[in-house]
């Protein structure tokens, strides 16, 4: 049997998270109290049920704080179970709860910052139980889906590190949650090509002109090398996403190009993996 709790920050993606796992055939059972856990586990144990999902979050008010004894007496007794803890940026979850007009569960009357901040206080003994962490703050629900489905439906190996390759024009501005910038306009520009100048990098043509270049193919050997070295040391240190931001000109045709390549590259490591193309669609007089 497979039994998996869904926690985390209100907002995140929970409820998305537990349909999608009942589609994937799994029986889910959402904000059950705290004081029936243990006599759920029994239950499930002894019935026919192979795929079970279990929602938990602050919604158990101050019976929350009684999980963390029920996870130690699930180890002493020996019953498996996973945790599963969907968590979110500030600044996102903020957005959220504005679009949609609701309160957040902890803020009352007050802000809804320290409703957030006082819920990410009380899940942390969860969170560091946590055997898989989904950082939900720039993932669309397919991609969510996607990520769930690798992990729970085809038991493929999860790192909690996500990355999310972005292209950018630089005549647009660098983007704000960039952690590491790349300019990559010292490379031949297919603007100036006329039959490659309307289309973009995710065009053969384009990125075969470009990638024609060596000094694009040493860069992007360089680069996979310098960042297979910094990604471990980032998650050592407690990193969990990284935002790599690749730029020309226009972010139409070299920049994509290269995001494309490098996230070939990355795709087979076992870390999870967004590739974003933020500028190619906006009118520009410059690639």
């Amino acid at each position: 049997m497979r039994f998996v709790i869904v926690t985390g920050m209100s907002g995140a993606g929970k409820s998305s998270v537990l349909k999608m796992l009942e589609d994937a055939g799994y029986f889910c059972v959402d904000n059950l109290p705290i004081q029936l856990v243990k006599k759920f586990a029994r239950l499930i144990m002894q019935g026919n049920q192979a795929k079970v999902a279990l929602g938990i979050d602050i919604r158990s008010g101050q019976a929350l704080k009684e999980m963390d004894t029920v996870l130690q007496d699930f180890n002493r007794s020996n019953v498996s179970y996973e945790i599963l803890f969907l968590d979110c940026s500030l600044e996102v979850l903020v957005k959220r709860y504005k679009e949609t007009r609701r309160n957040h569960p902890l803020s009352g009357m007050g802000r809804v910052e320290k409703g957030i901040a006082l819920e990410r206080e009380r899940l942390e003994f969860l969170r560091k139980r946590a055997d898989v962490i989904i950082d939900t703050s720039h993932l669309l629900i397919r991609e969510l889906k996607t990520q769930i489905n690798k992990i729970y439906l085809n038991d493929e190996k999860f790192s909690n590190f996500y990355i999310t390759i972005l292209s950018f024009g630089f005549k647009y501005g660098i983007p704000g949650d960039s952690d590491l910038v790349f300019d990559v306009r010292f490379l031949p520009n297919p603007y100036y090509i006329p039959e490659l100048k309307k289309l973009t990098g995710n065009d053969q043509p384009v990125s075969q002109y470009v990638m024609a270049s060596p000094i694009a193919v040493d860069f992007l050997n360089k680069l996979e090398e310098m960042l297979l070295f910094l990604i471990p040391n980032y998650i050592a240190e407690g990193k969990n996403q990284l935002v790599i931001s690749i730029g020309c000109t226009g972010g139409k045709h070299r920049s994509v190009t290269l995001v494309n390549e490098l996230a070939k590259r990355l795709n087979h490591t076992e870390y999870g993996l967004k590739v974003e193309h933020r500028d190619i669609e906006k009118d520009s007089s410059l690639a």
